[in-house]
Formats: structure tokens, C-alpha cells, sequence
């Protein structure tokens, strides 16, 4: 099921004072969300999820639809909670991952998707060598399904910049992945 962004703003804004209208907010974006949390931290998603919204719900007051869709507006919270995670983790970085952890690298399902088993590390490589932002708004776009417009507002920069930064971070990870086994992602980038 879509969800109706009109409705979500609507909910969102009576949430301010009707606790009870986020509640469909959750059903709706948690899937999405959960995917973003699971590709940038498999091993921490769920917690990383809870948080979200403990998050969302604390600052609901703050949406303001005039600078963008709810949507946008959760998987901006989405990100400043995996920033924190990704801080605290530079912080402690804690034991090694376990085997099972280990296992759960998300660049697993993108190999079964490609041509090339050996793919997988390279497109992670060439992901990285991209500028943080664009490489962001890349994986927005692509893994989220979000709109340029959208991503644009998840990472605080004006729309038409986003799409400039989009344009270049696909043309910089076509060239970088050129060769003929990995044509089918290049063009799914498109």
C-alpha cells in the first residue's frame, strides 16, 4: 500500500496534539525505514528502528509540511539517528561481529542480483570513492524509493542542488562501473 502523503502530513500535524494519529504513521513507514537501517547497519536495524520513532514521536511538533513530505521528514530522523549510531560506534567500536553478524552484509542480496559474483565488493568500493552527500542522495533515490525532491529535504540541501548532485553521482558510478557485466544496475541508476 502507497501511503497518501497529504494524509501522513495530516496525521503528523494532529499527532502534535492527538497522540494517537501517529500511530498509522509507523504501520505505514516502518518497512521503509527498517530497509534504509538494515542496507547502512544489518546488525543494528531493529534498535536503530525503535529509536526512530521514539525520536520522531519526541520532535513530531517539529515537522513543518512547508519544507517537505513526512515522509522525507522520518527518514531524516531516520538518518540523524544512524549518524548517532555510526558516532557512538567510532566511539566504542565494541567486539568484532560475529559469524551470523558477518553474514548479514547487506552487499550479499546485491550479489545474487548481478551477473558477476565478484561484483558486489566492487560496486561497494565505487559507492565509497563517491562524495558522502552524493553518495547518499544516490542511495536514497535508488534503495529508498524516495524523489529527489524528497532526498534532497532528508539531507538539508535545496531540491535542485540534489538533482544536480544526482546527475553526477550517476554518471561518476556509470563510468566507474562501465564494464559489461554490471550494464543491468548502471541501468537501473538511470
Amino acid at each position: 500500500m502507497d501511503p497518501d502523503p497529504v494524509a501522513d502530513e495530516e496525521l503528523l500535524a494532529r499527532a502534535a496534539t492527538e497522540p494517537a494519529a501517529f500511530e498509522p504513521l509507523v504501520a505505514r513507514h516502518s518497512v521503509a525505514l527498517h530497509g534504509y537501517l538494515a542496507r547502512r547497519a544489518p546488525a543494528a536495524a531493529d534498535d536503530l528502528l525503535s529509536e526512530v520513532w521514539l525520536q520522531a514521536f519526541a520532535h513530531r511538533h517539529t515537522f513543518d509540511a512547508a519544507r517537505g513530505a513526512a515522509r522525507a521528514w522520518l527518514f531524516g530522523v531516520a538518518r540523524n539517528v544512524l549518524a548517532r549510531h555510526w558516532q557512538r560506534i567510532a566511539r566504542d567500536p565494541g567486539p568484532p561481529p560475529t559469524e551470523e553478524q558477518a553474514a548479514s552484509d547487506p552487499w550479499q542480496a546485491v550479489d545474487q542480483r548481478l551477473d558477476a559474483v565478484a561484483a558486489g565488493p566492487l560496486i561497494h568500493r565505487k559507492l565509497t570513492e563517491l562524495p558522502a552527500i552524493e553518495r547518499e542522495l544516490l542511495l536514497l533515490v535508488a534503495w529508498e524509493g524516495l524523489t529527489p525532491t524528497e532526498a534532497a529535504a532528508v539531507v538539508g540541501i535545496p531540491a535542485g542542488t540534489a538533482r544536480s548532485r544526482l546527475h553526477r553521482a550517476r554518471a561518476r558510478l556509470r563510468a566507474r562501473l562501465s564494464n559489461g557485466t554490471l550494464n543491468t544496475l548502471t541501468g537501473e541508476l538511470a
